[in-house]
């Protein structure tokens, strides 16, 4: 049973668990955005680091 509601979501997306770690640290913690154009990018909720 997942530990966490990423783990959950993840689980329930079929989306491996290396697809949302930090480039820049490594951590699991993501955070997914939609921007004002409609892109989509992520930011880590551990150091900071945003990229799409």
């Amino acid at each position: 049973m997942p530990t966490s509601i990423i783990e959950e979501v993840r689980d329930l997306l079929g989306v491996a668990a290396s697809a949302l770690q930090c480039p820049s640290c490594g951590s699991p913690h993501v955070a997914q955005m939609l921007g004002d154009n409609g892109g989509i990018s992520f930011v880590c909720t551990a150091c900071g680091h945003s990229w799409s």
